[in-house]
């Protein structure tokens, strides 16, 4: 094994033959059959994960929805954080051994890192003793041994449960020194020991408040949910390690989004009277790169001059995998600084570059708002592109953040879109952005977003280029 000799320490696997196969041949197996049964999810470059650590039985089909979709990317790096469930104590432990083992092989542990992380922050300690039984790292290292190869380090951290606010300074700390090669990996069931039934009401509430990055929200549901019934223990026995989640999806701007639920009372013969929940959630870079910016600024201004001197549409060979993804997109036309069109589509019908295009020239020649774009004022226009996240509903008016959230107002058959620079650029309160939704662009009471109890809103992000 490259980099191991004599003086290399080594953390043996704790739990192989309980959470998972001690054979390597059997472990092989049970890993390609789940990965090879999962639907491959086509997205952005994925940073992060949140992913169940129960025994492979239970919880394996439900990872590898999020570990399929690691599948072709480059990753030096996996710092693995969970929540001790042996030990208690403050701060985080970080584990300097040289090498974790699992029957598949060893993994270098990133010492360097190590080194780096407890000289910037005192929370972090090198403390290797609640790592030495402790599965929720543990069971991740075989399906990122098989999805990723041999080519990554990892930093194993876990967080004593001694201070519920620990989590505000690690996501700091991990938003400091995350790289672009970097993977975070958050380990934790869902909810522990109710029904079934009530299982899958608490802990789909749980994953829409995660997937809305409703860090307050999520704070509040922790408690509530408890009262909900008398046999539900905790909504997440990773609890910190997903709220660290949460603050790097907002700093680190990343798009979460649920792949898939099961409790183990949906596997053959489980107890459905007393489950845990186990849910998976990758959370994903939208953002374009320059060349991917520029080739779509050169689509848009291409496509409209064209179309309005032949009214051709043009086809264009995409290379680049990226520009095939299905999203969302608007295309706002200038003229001297002043708004001269803007088409877009939220729910996206084909790829991206497709719907540059077409939106560039609905902006240049269907915006009834204006005349159609002539050919003498070519020269003279402006393309702004918004490249568009997936729409999440939010529950209240209150969590719309101006000027970062694009915002659609549903009421019937009537609705109504902002995107998130309209607030800027027009210099609105919240308030002012929101009434001025409803009424000018969904015909609809200038206070429905406060009084109306069949208005929806929802919330979505923007590349703005």
């Amino acid at each position: 094994m490259l980099g191991i000799n004599s003086k290399s320490t080594i953390r043996p696997a704790a739990v192989a033959g309980q959470f998972y196969p001690a054979s390597r041949g059997e472990l092989e197996r049970v890993v390609a059959v789940n990965l090879e049964a999962t639907p491959t999810t086509t997205n952005g470059t994925i940073k992060m994960i949140i992913v169940p650590h129960a025994g492979y039985e239970y919880s394996a089909g439900v990872a590898a929805l999020a570990y399929k979709a690691l599948a072709g990317q480059k990753i030096k790096r996996v710092y693995l954080l969970g929540n001790s469930h042996h030990d208690y104590f403050s701060g985080l432990a970080i584990d300097n051994h040289d090498f974790w083992e699992t029957p598949l092989g060893r993994v270098p542990v990133d010492t360097e890192k190590v080194k780096e992380l407890i000289t910037a922050a005192p929370l972090i300690k090198i403390n290797n003793v609640p790592h030495g039984p402790e599965h929720d790292l543990e069971v991740q290292l075989p399906f990122l041994q098989t999805v990723l190869g041999s080519s990554f380090k990892i930093v194993p951290l876990l967080f004593g449960n001694a201070n519920d606010n620990d989590y505000e300074a690690v996501a700091k700390i991990l938003t400091a020194n995350f790289a672009d090669d970097d993977l975070i990996v958050i380990s934790s069931d869902l909810s522990h020991y109710p029904s079934s039934e009530v299982a899958d009401k608490i802990d789909h509430q749980t994953l829409e408040l995660i997937a809305n990055k409703d860090l307050i929200g999520l704070s509040g549901w922790a408690k509530d949910a408890l009262s909900i019934q008398n046999n539900e223990q905790t909504i997440l026995c990773g609890l910190e390690a997903v709220k660290t989640a949460m603050i790097l999806a907002e700093r680190l701007n990343l798009e979460p989004q649920v792949l898939g639920y099961k409790n183990s009372g949906d596997i053959l013969g489980g107890d459905k009277q007393r489950v845990v929940g186990y849910g998976a959630i990758i959370f994903s870079s939208s953002d374009l790169n320059s060349l991917e910016q520029k080739i779509l600024r050169n689509i848009a201004q291409t496509s409209v001059e064209n179309y309005v001197k032949s009214k051709k549409i043009l086809e264009f060979e995409i290379k680049g995998e990226r520009l095939k993804t299905i999203q969302g997109a608007f295309v706002t036309l200038k003229k001297n600084g002043e708004l001269r069109g803007c088409i877009g589509q939220i729910t996206a019908d084909g790829p991206l570059w497709r719907v540059v295009r077409d939106m560039a020239i609905a902006a240049a020649t269907e915006d009834n708002r204006f005349y159609p774009v002539t050919g003498d004022e070519l020269s003279q226009l402006d393309y702004e592109i918004s490249i568009l996240s997936v729409p999440q509903l939010v529950s209240n008016w209150r969590q719309v953040r101006l000027g970062q959230d694009g915002v659609i107002v549903r009421k019937g058959l009537r609705s109504g879109v902002f995107l998130p620079q309209v607030a800027i650029e027009s210099g609105w309160t919240k308030e002012k952005f929101l009434s001025e939704l409803c009424s000018q662009k969904a015909g609809l009471a200038s206070d429905c977003y406060q009084n109306d109890p069949e208005v929806e809103l929802s919330v979505f992000q923007a590349q703005v280029f």
